[in-house]
């Protein structure tokens, strides 16, 4: 109906002007002159008002266009004061300009749903254009993860992590990759994968970064108590019966029979190998005992800890200790009120051994300190800090410390970190390390809150 109306002015003002025209001819071949004065004005008259008719039409839909150029959503066509020809067209304009409105709308709270969405996961989200190398998208992730407060192209990675942007550059679509990062002198394991997508004839690539160092550590933690439970039992089972024939062997050789024999003095060298394998068997069997600790701790006695308790209780039972090596503990402890959930009795060993750690690294300094702290992180998590100002760990040995069997001293067995990590594990929690060669170390134990 609406174009109906429209056409048809368009068709009455046609007709018009072809009678006009018609009886204008007319009179000119008639040679009515006197009646041309009165033709000619009005043909004019009506060209005239066919022009503006149309120029109308063609300076609303240009508005109506520009409009829609620059997403103005928001202009509205008066229809009441349009020309009656012009109503039907500004009205539909105007339909189209609330439909748009509501498109453009329901696209800005899509945005700002994912944009939310983005900001509150913990995986890391960087976007940037292959051409140019532009950053389009980073999150707080990922600022987070990576340390980097702000990235405006991705080559300017390079100068502050040039293996991470190597691994960004070279990572392609639909590939996944576990990449280790150093951040506070803390070692993280970080998942990245990519992928490739296009806009306004634009591609950038995406990739996220994700931590997953602690499903990692829970994962080979699992996979060494299963390692050890075989070793142990194999271990056992095969050195046992070796222990036990050495001390029958022992004994009948210690027999009056035997040693009032003329062959006595010849079975000497006899018995001490016989020594020598009972007191190795038992040593071995004594070290292996050690190792099945790590698979026994399967239950907690959760109960809540205060942490100024739990650091006096350390200060007393390690000052004598600390007192004879002349080594400063020093306890800083923001919050007396701070607790957390924990078993006390396997919480102490965890702390006693580091401790002992502790000690044992700041032995050779002129002013030896050991720092205790808690404090509560952003993320909700308490965390437990034993700090040293010894000689280090190096580098390369970060990622092993933890590791059973694996031992930085000579004297060490290497149970005692492992049995450290089993022990947060349970509590759903992690302990993590910051070292500097000649510096010191620092051990986090980390409480979900």
């Amino acid at each position: 109906m609406i174009f109906k109306r429209y056409e048809w002015r368009l068709l009455l003002r046609v007709l018009i002007l072809f009678i006009t025209l018609t009886g204008t001819a007319i009179i000119a071949v008639q040679g009515l002159y006197l009646y041309m004065v009165i033709a000619c004005p009005l043909l004019v008259y009506e060209l005239i008002d066919m022009i503006r008719f149309q120029k109308k039409a063609q300076d609303e839909v240009s508005q109506f266009v520009e409009s829609i150029h620059y997403r103005d959503f928001s202009r509205h066509f008066d229809v009441r004061r349009a020309p009656n020809e012009l109503k039907p067209l500004r009205k539909g304009f105007n339909e189209i300009n609330t439909t748009f409105k509501l498109i453009s709308r329901e696209r800005e709270t899509q945005y700002h749903y994912l944009q939310k969405i983005l900001e509150l996961v913990d995986t890391g989200i960087l976007s940037y254009e292959i051409d140019t190398g532009e950053t389009g998208w980073i999150n707080e992730a990922f600022k987070r993860i990576i340390g980097i407060p702000y990235l405006k192209t991705i080559s300017s990675l390079e100068k502050r992590e040039e293996a991470l942007y190597k691994e960004i550059i070279e990572i392609k679509p639909g590939e996944s990759k576990i990449i280790a990062i150093t951040r506070n002198q803390q070692q993280f394991k970080i998942l990245i994968t990519a992928s490739v997508l296009r806009s306004e004839d634009k591609v950038y690539k995406l990739v996220a970064f994700q931590n997953v160092s602690e499903a990692l550590d829970e994962t080979e933690s699992r996979a060494w108590q299963k390692l050890l439970s075989v070793m142990t039992h194999e271990i056992m089972n095969s050195v046992a019966p070796i222990s036990s024939l050495a001390d029958t062997l022992k004994n009948r050789l210690q027999a009056p029979e035997i040693a009032n024999s003329p062959v006595s003095s010849q079975l000497e060298d006899l018995e001490l190998g016989i020594d020598t394998i009972k007191r190795r068997s038992e040593g071995l069997l004594k070290f292996t005992e050690s190792y099945r600790n790590l698979n026994k701790i399967t239950k907690l006695d959760l109960k809540k800890i205060m942490v100024r308790d739990l650091f006096e209780n350390l200060n007393s039972l390690m000052q004598p200790s600390l007192e004879k090596k002349h080594i400063e503990l020093e306890i800083v402890l923001r919050d007396p009120a701070l607790a957390i959930e924990a078993d006390i009795n396997l919480l102490e060993q965890v702390m006693i051994n580091l401790l002992v750690n502790a000690i044992e690294a700041v032995k050779d300094k002129e002013d030896p300190r050991i720092t205790l702290s808690a404090e509560v992180q952003p993320n909700n998590r308490t965390v437990v800090r034993v700090a040293d100002n010894g000689s280090g760990i190096p580098t390369e040995l970060l990622d092993k410390i933890f590791i059973p069997f694996f031992s930085t001293r000579k004297t060490g067995s290497g149970i005692g970190l492992s049995l450290c990590k089993q022990i947060m594990l349970l509590h759903k929690g992690n302990i993590q390390v910051q070292s500097a060669e000649g510096k010191g170390s620092a051990f986090l134990l980390q409480f979900v809150g």
